[in-house]
């Protein structure tokens, strides 16, 4: 059965009354510095994404989980709406020295928790660049104008997003832009994987991307969750039409199987308030090779060559 996000934070928040009560009895309190999986973290055991990192060793394991079989050493990653570096950090493992991921975030919050966590990590450190940018459909060279969701608190509170519970926080600081823009700029011989979690906003961001999408046509790993395109004025059919004229097809992240590219059947197979993992990828018309469910990064860096 696939949990919504809400039902996941219930059920976060009930291991965290119990893990917070029995690290008062110690002495401890919610903020704490730990390892994980070889990443060193800096937590704040209040929050969604930093307790799931503290608990079970990483935020989104089946995800962790997809991009590690996929990500070869040397390839260049984007994280877009890294938060607090959940993701960035295992990208940056996968990549190698000879790698490199850039790791969007726009919330002062986040990105103020991003910088310190890759900064805990100096053999890590070094492969990774943190940028605090908003990627949108155009280049404004300005500060976005809306809070984003960026701090998923376990305490409840009226302020929080009736579905994925989440807060909004404050984009101080940051610049809005196009990802061909970002790109441009750093000057990148490629890109090939795009980890994407914005929350509605992924339709503006992949009209940014123009050049990026059909130039490398990189994978991209996302979640597909309707009710936060709607709340952002799009859509799931928009969004889905917007990567087929890319020239992308969208698969399982579990298991690799083609989905439709159909926004009805699509919904079928997402209950209101959850949202589905899913590998978006070109199916190689561009190269004469057939999709494969365990195609790596370099496979189709050898096939588009």
């Amino acid at each position: 059965m696939m949990l919504t996000t809400k039902h996941k934070m219930k059920i976060a928040r009930i291991a965290q009354v119990l893990v917070m009560g029995a690290r008062r009895l110690v002495g401890l309190g919610a903020v704490t510095q730990v390892s994980r999986q070889r990443v060193r973290w800096d937590l704040d055991l209040r929050e969604g994404i930093d307790f799931s990192i503290w608990l079970l060793g990483s935020f989104e394991p089946g995800t962790v989980h997809t991009y590690r079989k996929l990500i070869q050493a040397g390839d260049i990653v984007l994280d877009i709406g890294a938060n607090i570096g959940a993701h960035t950090l295992h990208l940056a493992g996968c990549v190698g020295p000879e790698g490199k991921v850039v790791a969007f975030e726009p919330t002062d919050f986040a990105f103020a928790k991003l910088v310190r966590n890759v900064r805990l990590n100096p053999a890590l450190a070094g492969r990774i660049q943190c940028r605090q940018e908003m990627l949108v459909d155009s280049d404004t060279r300005t500060t976005p104008a809306v809070p984003l969701y960026s701090s998923w608190p376990l305490k409840q509170d009226k302020d929080r997003h009736n579905l994925h519970c989440g807060q909004l926080m404050t984009t101080s600081g940051a610049r809005a832009r196009t990802l061909d823009s970002a790109i441009a700029e750093l000057g990148l011989p490629r890109i090939d994987c795009i980890k994407l979690d914005i929350d509605g906003f992924e339709c503006g961001m992949l009209r940014g991307a123009r050049e990026v999408l059909t130039r490398w046509h990189p994978t991209i790993i996302m979640e597909l969750a309707p009710y936060v395109l709607a709340e952002q004025g799009t859509s799931l059919d928009e969004l889905v039409k917007l990567l087929e004229a890319y020239g992308y097809r969208l698969h399982s992240a579990s298991n690799g199987q083609p989905l439709a590219m159909n926004a009805p059947e699509l919904l079928r197979l997402i209950p209101h308030g959850a949202s589905l993992n899913v590998l978006v990828r070109a199916p190689l018309e561009q190269t004469g090779t057939p999709f494969q469910p365990n195609a790596t990064s370099q496979d189709f860096r050898r096939a588009a060559g």
